[in-house]
């Protein structure tokens, strides 16, 4: 349960429905998730949150399945359920297959294996690693 009541698109305040016309318009859709509705209580934050996840998941070097996949494995790594769900779905939309998922959670797994061991053990960095 949200600590804060989803707001419907008749309770939004006026700068928050135009948050709202600019997700739909952009994802080309007229559904709005549960995490702008919960955020629309801070009109501000919606905004620049919005503007934000815009830019960064907008076009630029990296794939947009990338970027997808790139947001699974930290929403994994701080375990944020709505996310991990959120962007599972927008990977697969944008293509990212069963066998992908797969390796994508296999490469998460280890990844996490291997930082605790590095973070307990205190190995410091190689030399040829640092810039």
């Amino acid at each position: 349960m949200a600590v804060l009541p989803l707001l419907t698109d008749d309770q939004l305040s006026d700068k928050a429905r135009a948050v709202f016309d600019d997700i739909r318009a952009t994802r080309q859709t007229d559904y709005v998730n549960n995490f702008w509705r919960a955020l629309a209580h801070n009109p501000d934050e919606l905004e620049a949150v919005w503007g934000r996840l815009k830019r960064i998941m907008g076009p630029g070097a990296l794939d947009p399945l990338v970027k997808e996949m790139l947001y699974i494995a930290v929403s994994a790594a701080n375990a944020c359920e709505y996310c991990c769900h959120s962007h599972t779905a927008s990977a697969r939309a944008k293509g990212m297959s069963d066998e992908m998922y797969s390796e994508l959670l296999s490469v998460i797994g280890m990844a996490s294996h291997t930082n605790a061991l590095a973070t307990a053990l205190q190995v410091p960095p190689d030399d040829a690693f640092k810039a």
